[in-house]
């Protein structure tokens, strides 16, 4: 990485960590908007790229409370996805200085494609309800990532952590199906990622369980330990609180009976 980008790589990396705190704030409070930007001013570059970073986790206060995703935030998010455009490839993003956080570290050029794809598609179906969207979500969603059976459960546990931001109610496509038939190899992951002290890897991964858990699906494992061993173990990152905060709030639906749980949107 050139030395001369680095103060701008951490001026990004510290705004995403600003906009996950706010929205965590907005989470653990009435599951309001978060007030993301000023709303009287131009939006600063880096709280773009935190924006487009985070895509649907920004409504994660309305969605897990079964609100309307706001206007303001989605207005934000239309914003950023035209300031930072999704890339045809990880090396055409790098000179935005923003790809190292949206791709989440992938090495492989066509892989990280297609993880991009999917956070996009996530954002897309959100902004698809409000008055910015662009036209209707896609009927055909992205190619699904290859499941653990083609590419064993390590390879594809990693993929679904860096996939955790479709983790959320209102969501559904084929990569979900994929978690609800392999609920053990996410657990598998979890496991993993805690011995490996990979702590923001097993809150993706504890989030993902969370999910199917409200989906019906067996946990494998007990999840509620392992979100406290991560609050307790871990750096106090607000992005990595965001994913336990998610992953809770999800167990707490996966409690209620199937007929208090809200219906799937493809």
């Amino acid at each position: 990485m050139p030395f001369a980008e680095t103060p701008l790589r951490d001026a990004y990396a510290a705004a995403v960590e600003r906009v996950a705190r706010r929205t965590l704030d907005a989470l653990r409070g009435d599951g309001g908007a978060a007030a993301l930007a000023d709303p009287d001013g131009a939006v600063p570059r880096p709280t773009l790229a935190a924006l487009r970073v985070l895509g649907a986790d920004l409504f994660a206060p309305q969605l897990l409370t079964g609100a309307a995703p706001d206007g303001p935030t989605a207005a934000l998010l239309a914003e950023a996805r035209q300031a930072f455009p999704a890339p045809a490839s990880v090396s055409d993003s790098v000179s935005d200085s923003v790809s190292d956080s949206v791709s989440d570290s992938v090495s492989d050029s066509a892989d990280a494609a297609l993880v991009i794809a999917w956070q996009d598609w996530a954002a897309g179906q959100v902004l698809a309800r409000t008055p910015y969207g662009t036209g209707a979500p896609p009927t055909v969603p992205p190619v699904p990532p290859p499941g653990p059976e083609a590419v064993g459960w390590q390879t594809w546990s990693v993929r679904m952590a860096q996939l955790s931001v479709l983790a959320l109610p209102g969501l559904d496509g084929p990569v979900h199906d994929t978690a609800r038939a392999h609920t053990l190899a996410l657990a598998r992951g979890v496991v993993r990622s805690m011995l490996r002290r990979d702590l923001p890897t097993a809150a993706r991964l504890a989030r993902w369980l969370a999910w199917a858990g409200a989906e019906g699906r067996p946990l494998r494992l007990e999840v509620e330990p392992v979100l406290e061993r991560i609050r307790l173990a871990g750096n106090g990152s607000a992005r990595t609180g965001l994913e336990l905060a998610v992953a809770r709030r999800l167990l707490d639906r996966s409690s209620r009976p199937p007929t208090d749980r809200r219906s799937r949107v493809r």
